[in-house]
């Protein structure tokens, strides 16, 4: 199984948006806190549709 675009991308904004959030909840800034919280999850949505993709290509190979 290859790795594609949206899924390194959709990985690295989850994490980039986890350390955001954790590091605004050590310092007590919610806005930080907050605009971690929203990277994290589209992040995640990113990922989500890189496995979507993913799995629909391995689909049509098996085919």
């Amino acid at each position: 199984m290859s790795i594609n675009k949206d899924q390194v991308q959709g990985r690295a904004e989850e994490i980039h948006g986890k350390v955001k959030e954790v590091t605004g909840k050590v310092l007590g800034d919610k806005n930080l806190e907050l605009k971690g919280s929203i990277q994290k999850n589209i992040g995640a949505v990113q990922a989500s549709v890189g496995d979507a993709q993913a799995s629909i290509e391995k689909a049509i190979k098996k085919s």
